[in-house]
C-alpha cells in the first residue's frame, strides 16, 4: 500500500468532515430550487433558512447572514457594495482583498505583522482577523474601536480564523467554510446592519444573486457545530514544531505575537523556500510557502515583505489540521532537519 504522506497546509483547504459530508448528501436529496414556490421549492427554502439560522448560532452572530460561493466572493461583495467606500487596507491581507484595494491607504505593520493605525480610516477599513501566511491575529476588537470612532466600517477577512476564534467585532465579516471542515464552493458575508450594502436584486433579499447552494449551506452548518475542541491539541503540536525548528537553527516568523495555533511560518536559512517544498514533496510532505493562491509564484511574500522579515524567500507555512498527529510533526521535522543540516 503507498504511503498517504503527511499533509501540514490545512490553511490552504482542509478535508470535509464526515458529518459535513452526511449534511452535503441530505441537501443533494433536496433538489428543488429554494426560491420556487411551490411545495418542493418551500420546503428547500425551509432546510435553507434552517441552516442560516444554525450557521449564525454557531458563529453567535446576531446580524444577518449572506449566503456566497467563498471568502473571496464574500469580500468583494462587501467591498463593491458597501456605501462606505475603502479607503484603508492592512499591507498583509489576502489578495482577495488586495486585487480591489486601488488607491486605498496601506496602514503600516509592525515586525510581528500587527496593524498600526492610522487616520485614514473614516470609509471602510479592511483587516484580517487571522494572517493565513504567519497566522497573526489582529487585535480587532480594538482597532474597531479605533475605525467606529473616526466614522469608519470595519471588514474583517476571517477564512482563518471562523470556526476556530470567536468572531472579531467587526461589522462585515468574510469567511469559508473549506477552511474548517465544510466543502469549497460556499461561504458567507456577515452584515452587522442591512444599511451597510447597496442591494442589487435577486436572491439573498436582493444582495447576491443565483439559485443558493443547499447542499453546501447545510454542510457548512454541520462543520460549524462539529466544534472546535481540537485546538488545544494543535497548539501542543505547533508548540513542538517550532521548538524543534529553533533548536535546528531555523527562525519561527512573528514568534512573539498573539498566533493562531493552526499556522506557523518557519525559515529556514540558506535553502529557498521553493527548494524545501520540492524537497518535502518529494519525502511525501505537503507544506506551502505562502498562501495557496500564490504558489507557483517566484514573487517574494508581500506579507513578509511589508513585515520586514529577512530572508523572506526562506519561509515556508506549516498548517495544521483535526486530523494531524504528533507523528506527521515527528516525520516533518525529521526532514526538515536533514535539510538545515545540508544548507
Amino acid at each position: 500500500m503507498s504511503d498517504p504522506g503527511i499533509y501540514l497546509d490545512h490553511a490552504a483547504t482542509t478535508p470535509m468532515l464526515p458529518e459535513a459530508a452526511a449534511a452535503m448528501a441530505q441537501g443533494f436529496a433536496i433538489w428543488a430550487n429554494p426560491s420556487s414556490p411551490h411545495r418542493a421549492g418551500r420546503a428547500a427554502r425551509a432546510a435553507l433558512e434552517d441552516a442560516r439560522a444554525r450557521i449564525a448560532a454557531a458563529l453567535g452572530w446576531t446580524g444577518e447572514v449572506i449566503l456566497t460561493s467563498g471568502a473571496s466572493e464574500a469580500l468583494a461583495l462587501a467591498i463593491g457594495r458597501a456605501h462606505a467606500p475603502l479607503v484603508a487596507v492592512s499591507p498583509v491581507e489576502h489578495e482577495a482583498v488586495l486585487r480591489h484595494a486601488g488607491d486605498a491607504v496601506r496602514l503600516e505593520v509592525d515586525r510581528s505583522g500587527l496593524v498600526v493605525p492610522g487616520d485614514d480610516v473614516r470609509g471602510l477599513v479592511a483587516i484580517q482577523h487571522v494572517n493565513n501566511e504567519t497566522g497573526v491575529i489582529q487585535p480587532i476588537d480594538a482597532l474597531a474601536t479605533t475605525v467606529r470612532n473616526a466614522g469608519g466600517v470595519l471588514l474583517a477577512d476571517c477564512a482563518q480564523s471562523a470556526g476556530k476564534l470567536p468572531l472579531p467585532d467587526a461589522d462585515l465579516i468574510a469567511i469559508s467554510a473549506h477552511k474548517f471542515g465544510g466543502p469549497v464552493g460556499i461561504g458567507v458575508l456577515l452584515v452587522r446592519d442591512w444599511a451597510l450594502l447597496r442591494p442589487v436584486g435577486g436572491q439573498e433579499r436582493g444582495y447576491r444573486g443565483g439559485t443558493e447552494n443547499l447542499p453546501g449551506v447545510l454542510a457548512m452548518a454541520a462543520a460549524l457545530e462539529a466544534g472546535r475542541d481540537w485546538l488545544d491539541h494543535a497548539a501542543v503540536l505547533r508548540a513542538q514544531l517550532e521548538a524543534a525548528i529553533v533548536a535546528g537553527g531555523g527562525e519561527v516568523i512573528a514568534a512573539d505575537a498573539p498566533r493562531i495555533a493552526t499556522i506557523g511560518a518557519c525559515r529556514l536559512p540558506g535553502l529557498s523556500a521553493n527548494a524545501q517544498l520540492i524537497r518535502l514533496d518529494a519525502q511525501g510532505i505537503a507544506v506551502s510557502a505562502g498562501s495557496a493562491c500564490s504558489s507557483g509564484s517566484l514573487r517574494t511574500s508581500h506579507v513578509l515583505t511589508a513585515m520586514g522579515v529577512d530572508g523572506a524567500g526562506e519561509v515556508i507555512r506549516v498548517s495544521i489540521g483535526r486530523e494531524t498527529r504528533a507523528t506527521d510533526i515527528d516525520r516533518f521535522v525529521a526532514a526538515w532537519q536533514a535539510m538545515a543540516a545540508r544548507a
